[in-house]
């Protein structure tokens, strides 16, 4: 039991880093000039339906991504055996980060489309969400209510 929660957290794990090295990658390519910055500048109908999609999908997707994890570690998770709970646990912790991922990047490609920085505080915010999904062992633990102790 004891492997099968360190490759669960591991796994976990790596798919936060590659959460987080997309945008790393996507402000670096952005950064240094990429061929579609800036391409609606100008077009301000387009920077408003850009606008706005960044806000919507932000402001539904960070809520349900926390709230969602939450309802279903409680109505499901728990209830499950153990190699089911660690299963069900990795599923929705990467459902949970691609709905938190959605308004990454689509707020990095308004930023960078239009130049606004709406779509940047858009994901700036889910960027900084995600930080309440922090992967570990301890956590994991604590959420499926398993002891150290058991084996």
């Amino acid at each position: 039991m004891e492997e099968q929660i360190r490759r669960t957290v591991s796994g976990i794990r790596m798919t936060y880093v590659c959460f987080w090295l997309v945008p790393i990658i996507f402000i670096i390519y952005g950064e240094c000039g990429g061929s579609l910055v800036g391409l609606y500048v100008e077009d301000t109908r387009m920077a408003y339906y850009a606008e706005t999609l960044s806000i919507l999908i932000t402001a539904v997707c960070v809520p349900v991504s926390l709230k969602l994890f939450a309802w279903v570690l409680v109505k499901k998770i728990n209830k499950a055996g153990i190699a089911d709970a660690l299963r069900l646990y990795t599923t929705w912790s990467l459902i949970r980060l691609v709905l938190l991922a959605l308004p990454v990047w689509i707020g990095g490609a308004t930023y960078y489309l239009t130049l606004s920085s709406t779509g940047a505080l858009c994901a700036a915010i889910a960027l900084t969400a995600s930080l309440f999904c922090l992967p570990g062992e301890e956590r994991l633990r604590r959420e499926l209510h398993i002891d150290k102790d058991m084996e």
